[in-house]
């Protein structure tokens, strides 16, 4: 026979003889700090096991946990939110460039200004003429930075002095993005460097960096390079 409880006769005898098994020892169980811990019970008074302050208690930590992660995912949205915006306004200035040494320049104080970073600069290979404020690069220069299958390096890594001059030494990560210009498609590099350790890792996404290399392409393209 199954009683409401859902315990069978032999299931409910050996529940009541455990049951006045505790009651006789009541004084002995209050006594006993380890097990009522272990059994998330509470002595309010000689007489009293209060079960409130064990089961709020599992509760709120679930409670506090949950706000936790619901504000880890409202600040990283924020933080995500605020650089699509700074990364749009900036390839809003780059379109405003008047030639490719003001190109170059809004590059680097734009990024400094609304990133926070070090610096930022366009290199090219010297197979023909290179623009005034751009890096100059060795014919092989990108392939040897990057890889020759490489899109895009981040981290420490990808700090080189040839893209940063003086500025390398308080650089200690940084982005650095393959382009190609004009119809002849001219190798060439956009660099961000960054003062922090973390500021590019190899784990991060490039999805902004790359969104701003494109928008230098782009904006480039406008102008020949005179010689």
């Amino acid at each position: 026979m199954t009683t409401d409880s859902g315990l069978t006769s032999p299931d409910l005898d050996n529940w009541q003889a455990l049951r006045r098994h505790l009651v006789k020892h009541a004084d002995q169980i209050a006594r006993d700090p380890a097990l009522l811990d272990a059994l998330g019970l509470q002595l309010k008074s000689r007489h009293l096991i209060d079960f409130g302050p064990a089961a709020l208690s599992r509760l709120e930590a679930r409670a506090l946990k949950d706000f936790d992660v619901r504000r880890q995912l409202e600040m990283t949205a924020k933080a995500n939110f605020d650089a699509q915006n700074q990364t749009h306004g900036l390839a809003l200035s780059l379109m405003e460039a008047r030639n490719h040494a003001d190109l170059a320049r809004r590059l680097n104080e734009e990024s400094r200004n609304r990133f926070g970073l070090i610096a930022a600069s366009i290199a090219l290979e010297d197979t023909a003429p290179v623009p005034l404020g751009w890096k100059t690069l060795d014919y092989g220069g990108v392939d040897y930075i990057i890889g020759e299958t490489g899109l895009s390096l981040l981290g420490p890594d990808a700090v080189c002095r040839v893209l940063f001059d003086d500025d390398t030494k308080r650089i200690k990560s940084a982005a650095v993005l393959r382009i190609a210009l004009w119809r002849e498609g001219r190798p060439g590099l956009v660099a961000f460097g960054s003062s922090d350790f973390d500021g590019f890792s190899p784990d991060m996404g490039a999805e902004l960096v790359a969104f701003v290399s494109r928008v230098v392409e782009r904006v480039a393209e406008r102008w020949p390079v005179l010689p």
